[in-house]
């Protein structure tokens, strides 16, 4: 098997754009869409709206990876590492501190050039507590570095990475190419998700690392998107990714044994574009229960308050099935005459939208308001 990094043009990558041409628009309006909804948004709820995305890139990146972080050690991490603590909250896992330092790095220096010494800083953040593997230092090993799927006797080979001996000067290369094609480089390329999107298998075929090459050409890969924006980029790549693992190593092992990789930009801009569409959502949802709170929050009793608060912790579509007297009891702890009275209280004062009738009358929270 002939791989990218064998091929005599390597690392020159042929493309056709015909089939996404379309996609970059949309991507461009959907930035300023998610820019509109984050202006309705008070300071705070900006700031809990970015650790939301954070603590989502955080937890999927790593479940692609076979890793699962604790989401209340993340949450904490990444509120440690943007000072939102006043006093340090204390996580015992490792793996998501070093996450969460990784990913509140990788926002903060987003403008800066991407370095040798910048990629080995958030590698030891991402190894933090890591065993029996080389951090901050590009792999050593003897061995090929393969891709590798299947039980013991049965192992497929997806992909085999350049030699060891050829990392550093594999790496030389790939900073340069990152840093001239950045919107303020010499040879920048024009389409975000383009740049983005070769970043990400380059560096993925290279593999540079013992362990976390996945997690790292993922930040790279948003790092990218960033700086055309000049600002963080505000969506979880990983996420949009992890919603179809299969179709995203599918992609990323047909584009390492190719030059042309048309297929794998058209999937990386698709990808793209639902995870911009997943966090789009999110914050509309957060924009929606501010407007909810400020126009209903006066009207509601402390019982009241605790339900509805309750259901919007389950997201846009709240309780499977809505709401209704015996979750509302088990809620508020209180009375089925209380809750009965409380309840059709939410519909007259249009809080609640009832579905049904009878026993089986369930409620939905009315977010839809202006």
């Amino acid at each position: 098997m002939i791989y990218n990094w064998q091929k005599p043009e390597w690392p020159k990558f042929t493309y056709s754009l015909d089939q996404v041409e379309d996609l970059f628009f949309e991507y461009m309006s959907h930035v300023g869409q998610l820019d509109g909804y984050l202006k309705g948004l008070d300071r705070n709820e900006q700031i809990e709206t970015i650790i939301q995305i954070m603590v989502a890139e955080a937890i999927k990146s790593s479940e692609i990876e076979g890793e699962y972080l604790e989401r209340e050690d993340v949450k904490s991490s990444v509120r440690n590492n943007l000072g939102l603590n006043i006093i340090k909250e204390v996580v015992s896992d490792q793996r998501a501190t070093g996450m969460a330092a990784l990913l509140t790095d990788v926002r903060e220096t987003f403008s800066e050039q991407l370095t040798e010494e910048k990629l080995f800083d958030w590698h030891s953040s991402l190894m933090m507590g890591a065993k029996d593997v080389l951090v901050g230092s590009w792999r050593t090993h003897k061995e090929p570095m393969q891709v590798i799927s299947g039980a013991l006797g049965k192992q497929k080979v997806h992909f085999e990475a350049p030699p060891s001996s050829n990392i550093p000067n594999e790496m030389k290369k790939f900073f340069h190419w990152f840093n001239e094609t950045s919107p303020s480089g010499n040879h920048p390329i024009k389409k975000p998700i383009v740049r983005s999107a070769i970043a990400h298998l380059y560096f993925e075929s290279i593999h540079p690392f013992e362990d976390g090459n996945g997690r790292l050409g993922r930040c790279i890969s948003e790092k990218a998107l960033s700086q055309y924006i000049n600002r963080p980029i505000l969506m979880s790549l990983s996420r949009g990714i992890e919603a179809d693992k299969k179709a995203y190593y599918h992609h990323l092992e047909k584009a390492q044994k190719s030059k042309n990789i048309t297929e794998w930009i058209i999937y990386f801009t698709k990808t793209v574009l639902l995870a911009q569409e997943q966090t789009t959502q999110e914050v509309a949802f957060t924009l929606k229960k501010a407007r909810f709170f400020d126009r209903f929050n006066d009207l509601l009793n402390e019982r009241q308050l605790r339900a509805v608060q309750r259901m919007l912790e389950e997201g846009p579509k709240g309780f499977e099935g809505g709401m209704n007297a015996r979750k509302y009891i088990g809620i508020t702890k209180t009375s089925k005459a209380t809750a009965t009275r409380d309840l059709q209280d939410l519909v007259g004062k249009g809080i609640f939208i009832a579905i049904g009738g009878g026993r089986s009358t369930s409620y939905e929270l009315a977010l839809e308001v202006e």
